[in-house]
């Protein structure tokens, strides 16, 4: 466990985001963890799911010190005999932060994790669509991963109104790592709350000159023409680099013809 009263307090105006009357309290490290300055993207994972072994199944081979870092979440002392020097502590703690993570995206599929981020949701904490069509119903979105796999990526955010991924907004979700949300909870999230859907999809936009539209017929014709130029272009270079050096030798010195 954590006491609020210790180390925690001294950094609470710039991480710990709790109430005075909180801070009197003793608090575990997932409530701890989610209320660090940054972190108010995560949910809180209940403790039973994570000491349900079922529910990790091949996270002990994506995090180091997966044991050390598990006791560290569920507040547990490690007894072991073989247990890790006072100077490993940094990396037991890394490696808790990344095991949360994913735990969390495998949380949040259930219907626990999914009323939790529809709070979030509801709430704009991930914020709003950048697309003009969207931000005039200030449509908000959810976090998505690229991939499952951690260090590929960080997160993006996904629109159910026009259906695309954009970088956020927010500089503290960039630097999470996408696979906390993973690659499956947006749609699954919108699939179990249609209504959240909207029933309209955005019109893409329309370039127009003097207010007629551009033909995607002229932009194909200039794009041949550009490549033929640069085909001609590229063509005569080597015919005047082959006539400048006919008559030389490979050294380049003129070669004196003897009949």
């Amino acid at each position: 466990m954590l006491k609020a009263g210790g180390e925690i307090s001294s950094d609470s105006e710039e991480e710990y985001s709790m109430s005075g009357s909180e801070l009197d309290e003793e608090i575990t490290w997932i409530e701890w963890y989610c209320h660090l300055k940054g972190n108010e993207f995560f949910v809180e994972v209940d403790e039973d799911y994570i000491q349900d072994d079922f529910n990790l199944t091949g996270l002990s081979a994506q995090v180091p010190c997966y044991k050390e870092a598990l006791n560290m979440i569920l507040d547990f002392d490690d007894q072991d005999d073989h247990r890790l020097p006072d100077n490993h502590e940094p990396l037991v703690e890394t490696a808790a932060q990344m095991l949360y993570g994913l735990i969390h995206a495998r949380f949040i599929l259930t219907s626990r994790g999914m009323a939790a981020m529809l709070d979030k949701y509801n709430a704009f904490v991930y914020g709003t669509c950048p697309l003009t069509q969207c931000e005039a119903l200030n449509q908000a979105v959810l976090p998505i991963g690229n991939s499952d796999l951690l260090r590929q990526s960080p997160p993006k955010v996904y629109c159910p109104h026009c259906r695309e991924m954009y970088f956020p907004g927010s500089s503290r979700l960039d630097s999470l790592d996408g696979a906390y949300f993973g690659t499956t909870f947006a749609h699954l999230f919108f699939l179990t709350y249609q209504h959240l859907v909207p029933p309209t999809v955005p019109m893409p936009y329309i370039p127009r000159i003097y207010g007629f539209k551009v033909h995607w017929s002229m932009r194909e014709t200039l794009r041949q023409t550009e490549q033929a130029k640069a085909q001609k272009a590229s063509q005569n270079t080597q015919d005047e680099g082959g006539a400048t050096g006919a008559g030389r030798s490979p050294e380049g010195r003129p070669e004196i013809l003897v009949d």
